[in-house]
């Protein structure tokens, strides 16, 4: 009889604020996240050697682009580059996650999944933040990149912060397929529109077919706002439209899969 009561004062209980949301568990992942040393050295190396093989070309020193120079241009496509496949990857570990069983024991707990997906994303800011770090670095010590003293924050502030974008596309692929295709379709897919969001190669180099379809691409919008500070000239909504679309997209996805999987015994 005794247990009645504390049966009905568990089953009357509040779901906690923020859906569980706690900066300890944030804390928690970050440290998880560092001890993953494969992981750390993928992020910050691969977009340094991309930078020092095609984004210092000597002929960027010279070719002005908005306030800077094209090197600029290709620092902050780089950067963004290595930010994004950062907090993709990170999203992405999600699978190995569900393997061992820890998707379901959020069950158990009153974490909800919208607080589950920020917490992942808050996270991969982390990697993403030294990505940006290593690549500006770069473009600093080898004094080829010209653009003035507030632009050097300004844009790795907005590429830092836009590659959350990414980070809500690992989760939703992490939980959307099995593990051993992961990898590679989030590789594919990111290569895809980082290449259609001139990343590697300018839009203006593509047929005006091709510029049109760019436009709807995930990356488009984050490519465009990110490199505005730099560029100048007028600010589109569109770019705005389309990061906003895509993110919900993604965070949407990510939460109704991360929903079903909790929901399996």
């Amino acid at each position: 009889m005794t247990a009645q009561p504390a049966l009905a004062a568990a089953l009357e209980r509040k779901p906690p604020p923020a859906g569980g949301f706690s900066p300890a568990i944030v804390r928690l992942e970050v440290r998880r996240l560092l001890r993953n040393r494969r992981t750390m050295i993928l992020a910050l190396v691969l977009p340094v050697l991309f930078f020092w093989g095609f984004g210092l070309n000597s002929s960027y020193v010279h070719q002005r682009a908005g306030h800077g120079n094209m090197s600029a241009v290709e620092m902050i496509s780089i950067a963004l580059y290595g930010a994004v496949s950062a907090t993709a990857a990170c999203g992405a570990m999600v699978s190995i996650e569900r393997v061992a069983g820890w998707s379901r024991q959020l069950r158990v707990t009153p974490l909800s999944p919208a607080a589950y997906v920020v917490i992942k994303m808050l996270t991969s800011l982390v990697l993403a933040a030294g990505a940006v770090f290593a690549v500006y670095l770069v473009g600093a010590v080898t004094n080829k990149v010209s653009m003035p003293a507030d632009l050097w924050a300004i844009t790795g502030l907005c590429v830092w912060i836009g590659s959350l974008l990414f980070a809500a596309f690992g989760l939703f692929i992490g939980y959307l397929l099995p593990i051993e295709n992961v990898a590679q379709v989030s590789t594919l897919a990111l290569t895809l529109c980082s290449f259609a969001a001139g990343l590697f190669i300018p839009l203006g180099h593509f047929s005006p077919d091709l510029q049109t379809f760019a436009r709807f691409t995930p990356l488009y919008g984050l490519s465009q706002l990110v490199h505005y500070p730099l560029a100048g000239g007028t600010l589109e909504w569109a770019w705005i439209l389309n990061l906003a679309v895509w993110l919900a997209i993604f965070v949407t996805g990510a939460a109704w899969r991360l929903r079903r999987d909790t929901a399996r015994v």
